[in-house]
Parts: C-alpha cells; sequence; structure tokens
C-alpha cells in the first residue's frame, strides 16, 4: 500500500494528529540542519514532501464535505 493510500485510510482525527506531527517532525529537522547536527539532509526534502501530501488530503476531503 502506498503512503496516500495509507493516508486516505485514516480518520480526520488521525489525520489532523498524523500532520502536526509531521510539522514537528520536520520543524525539528530544520533546527538540526540549521545547527549543522543534520547528517542525512535528504530528510528534509521527504518530511516537508510528506506533510505537504497530508495537507493535500485534508484539503480534498473539505473540499468534498463542503
Amino acid at each position: 500500500m502506498s503512503a496516500a493510500e495509507e493516508i486516505h485510510a485514516l480518520t480526520d482525527e488521525e489525520l489532523a494528529k498524523a500532520l502536526e506531527d509531521a510539522r514537528e517532525a520536520y520543524f525539528n529537522l530544520r533546527v538540526q540542519h540549521a545547527s549543522g547536527a543534520l547528517e542525512r539532509t535528504s530528510e528534509l526534502g521527504g518530511r516537508r514532501r510528506e506533510v505537504a501530501r497530508l495537507l493535500t488530503i485534508a484539503r480534498e476531503r473539505e473540499l468534498s464535505n463542503g
């Protein structure tokens, strides 16, 4: 199952929690990168895409329910 399919299977509350967790993880990676402690900088792009994917699915739900 792809990441998008797994996200679509989440409830609205689980989606909101996943988005909050992803944003926090992305922020922590940005702090590590700024301080020079981040070794695998490719993680930044992956986390950014994860946040974007979650936001996209949340917006799709918002539009379909409204």
